[in-house]
């Protein structure tokens, strides 16, 4: 019998399109051989990164690489790109590993940023800018009726993430860091209770990679803070669920971010229409997970049935995922270890953003860390340090919203108080 070995897969097909019985089918990003497999071996001289193999093979026992960095940085989203271009530029030795085998892709963001909070870090390039956003519409629907409000002014853009954060990994790999795609964080090497690297599997099997700080930059579903020891478990009332679809063949203002809030439409979150260009946006919504009756996507669906300029228009994308909108964890590093990102908790409460707070993080883990190292101290107590600075920054700031969103029950999210200070909140998109 045929077996695919899960880590080496590219998923490209070209197995299924030689396999003379049916035997090999591509669901997604799974590839499963069935009972009709009688071990041809056609199947595993097509594929191109020697991911099938026959059942009796034997894998030769890879031996643990053991390489020295400064920093190895676990997840290639903004938050770790622009963290690994800052310690690049910082003088330090950086790894950047990527789960996926394309960084940037699964999307799971409605891609909206302002302006001011984009250009400290890339400026804006139009390859990577689906719209350039200009105003906001916020419309409370209940008992059938619509309110709208409308604020101009707002100075944005709704990126395309594929190749945003594509570039930014490029620009990384431009400053002196290395970039492995394909290539997963397993665990960490630890001494004495003290972060002393990463365990990761590649194609060609498990590595072990020794540095001085490792930066957990895995997003909302992290385990480099719970293999060092942190909690970072997610509440429910914490937990937006979160579905999206682009759509195409609509009509709206291409300038125009539009927000909608309703407990029949996202208990306890929003709905948004967010601009991509001629006839097309985003359009998703967040439900808040301990309130929702339905799946987002089921709210979803509805939503966009309840809009007819919506409704004539046709998924081309489906986008699903999770979103933490909870305070910051309380612990963001450990002796040898920083979070950064949606893996730190570092979303705005209120309207769930996290693309600019990453990439403030990241830059600001990049100081921290070339300091500690340049002192021989990289201990929790010298790395405490970004913690405390994010807490007197960005952090602040996210704190407060927090302490506004839990001050109006989801009941009362539609109020003209609570609209007012998300109004200035989507103000930065």
């Amino acid at each position: 019998m045929i077996t695919v070995k899960v880590a080496r897969c590219g998923y490209c097909g070209a197995c299924v399109s030689v396999c003379p019985v049916g035997a090999v089918e591509l669901a997604e990003t799974r590839l499963i051989i069935n009972e009709a497999c009688f071990d041809c071996g056609l199947c595993l001289a097509a594929c191109p990164v020697g991911a099938l193999q026959a059942e009796d093979y034997t894998e030769a026992e890879v031996i643990p690489l053991r390489r020295g960095y400064d920093v190895v940085v676990v997840g290639a989203g903004p938050g770790g790109s622009v963290l690994a271009r800052e310690a690049a530029k910082l003088g330090l030795s950086v790894l950047l590993l990527e789960k996926r085998q394309e960084i940037g892709s699964p999307v799971r963001c409605a891609e909206g940023i302002a302006h001011e909070m984009l250009v400290p870090f890339i400026e804006p390039d139009p390859h990577w800018i689906s719209a350039e956003v200009s105003k906001a519409q916020i419309a409370v629907i209940g008992d059938g009726t619509t309110v709208a409000r409308q604020a101009e002014g707002t100075q944005g853009y709704i990126l395309e993430r594929r190749i945003f954060d594509r570039v930014l990994a490029e620009e990384a790999a431009q400053a002196g860091a290395q970039v492995m795609v394909k290539t997963a964080a397993t665990g960490l090497l630890l001494e004495d209770g003290v972060v002393r690297g990463v365990v990761a599997r590649g194609p060609d099997g498990t590595m072990e990679i020794e540095c001085a700080v490792v930066i957990g930059a895995d997003g909302v579903e992290s385990q480099v803070g719970p293999w060092a020891g942190l909690d970072t478990v997610l509440p429910l009332r914490d937990a937006m669920s979160c579905a999206q679809y682009l759509l195409a063949g609509i009509e709206i203002d291409p300038a125009c971010c539009y927000y909608y809030i309703g407990r029949q439409v996202a208990p306890g979150g929003y709905a948004w229409v967010f601009p991509k260009g001629e006839g097309k946006a985003n359009v998703g919504l967040g439900v808040q997970a301990d309130l929702a009756a339905n799946s987002a996507l089921n709210y979803l669906n509805r939503f966009i049935e309840s809009q007819s300029h919506l409704a004539r228009g046709s998924p081309v994308t489906l986008v699903v995922g999770g979103v933490p909108v909870g305070p910051v964890l309380p612990c963001l590093v450990a002796s040898g270890l920083m979070l950064v990102g949606d893996a730190a908790r570092q979303v705005d409460p209120l309207t769930g953003g996290g693309i600019a707070n990453a990439m403030m993080a990241g830059r600001l883990a990049a100081e921290v860390a070339a300091q500690a190292i340049a002192a021989g101290d990289t201990s929790a107590e010298a790395l405490a340090q970004y913690e405390q600075r994010w807490m007197a920054g960005r952090g602040h700031k996210m704190a407060r919203n927090y302490r506004l969103k839990e001050r109006f029950s989801p009941e009362q999210r539609s109020s003209p108080d609570f609209l007012r200070a998300f109004m200035v909140a989507v103000g930065g998109i």
